[in-house]
């Protein structure tokens, strides 16, 4: 599950690039919907509640492990470098280590989000006066936004939130391929990793007893009847999360719980009872598994820092 926030500002303007990909995987054999459009205003706010719910380690985890190596992970930085965080929602995760690091170093941060990048401007500023906040609006995966008086520069780079787990081993070594080549040869990268473990744990992790994980994969059903047209009836579908052990990854669905039939913009997709939509995969690596996928892009796993549960790599 992604751990950034976008929340963004109401519109009333129908996103063609929403529309297209919700016919374009409706259309599918098996059903799909991009996890990318949890995260309206409401994904936003319910994302924040799954965090704090007791079955959700990974935040908590991550969190820890920023706290407690923040000055190893920070040490060697030095003030004419830049740390860029990809898929920065509103940077929370990264106070612990911008306040160790050098007074007027650079920090870009990179989310698609341009209302959670001004959230974050105002909240570190006043945090870190000396900090150089240098925010960018783009796809992190694509960073074709990434400052051209800035990639001379010395870089660290952070990844946080297990969000590389929403991609395909194959898709997550393209992406630091690529990540490679913007940011530089003597880049460096930490990136937050959910640890491969029981799938009684990992279940529980997305199917909370509160049911706030399945209120926030039924959101995405809600915001195509708020933003495109009101098409579901939510309550012909439930939430169902399934450990797929063959892929390693946590599967999220949103089966019918009826036959029924769904029209969208003129086109109409046809449910049979128990069919599903599947809404976002979760990745779980071991740390062999994830060396392959991060040696495949050109980097190298250096220092480890881990609890068992999730681990921070720092790549380099």
């Amino acid at each position: 599950m992604l751990q950034t926030s976008h929340a963004v500002a109401a519109s009333n303007v129908v996103d063609a690039e929403f529309v297209r990909a919700v016919l374009h995987g409706l259309a599918q054999p098996q059903k799909t919907l991009p996890c990318r459009y949890f995260y309206d205003a409401r994904g936003s706010d319910l994302f924040e509640l799954i965090t704090e719910l007791p079955e959700y380690y990974l935040t908590r985890s991550e969190a820890a492990l920023l706290v407690g190596n923040a000055s190893a992970i920070t040490g060697q930085l030095t003030p004419d470098q830049v740390i860029v965080e990809l898929g920065a929602g509103s940077s929370r995760k990264m106070d612990a280590l911008l306040r160790l690091a050098p007074a007027g170093i650079t920090f870009v941060p990179i989310d698609v989000s341009r209302y959670a990048l001004n959230e974050a401007r105002t909240r570190l500023s006043a945090k870190f006066p000396a900090l150089v906040f240098r925010p960018v609006v783009d796809d992190f995966s694509t960073l074709d936004a990434f400052p051209a008086d800035l990639r001379h520069r010395k870089k660290l780079g952070f990844f946080l939130g297990s969000t590389i787990g929403n991609l395909d081993p194959k898709q997550a070594s393209d992406m630091l391929r690529s990540w490679r080549r913007t940011l530089g040869d003597d880049a460096e990268l930490v990136i937050g990793v959910d640890l491969l473990k029981d799938e009684t744990t990992l279940i529980r992790a997305y199917n909370d007893a509160a049911g706030v994980t399945a209120q926030f994969n039924l959101n995405i059903l809600a915001r195509i009847n708020r933003e495109i047209t009101p098409a579901f009836h939510l309550p012909s579908f439930e939430h169902r999360a399934v450990f797929n052990a063959g892929m390693s990854r946590i599967e999220m669905h949103l089966t019918s719980r009826v036959s029924q039939v769904v029209q969208i913009c003129g086109q109409t997709f046809s449910f049979a009872a128990g069919e599903s939509i599947h809404t976002e995969n979760s990745y779980k690596h071991s740390t062999s598994a994830f060396r392959t996928i991060v040696e495949e892009a050109g980097w190298r796993i250096g220092r480890t820092w881990t609890d068992g549960l999730f681990s921070l790599y720092h790549l380099a």
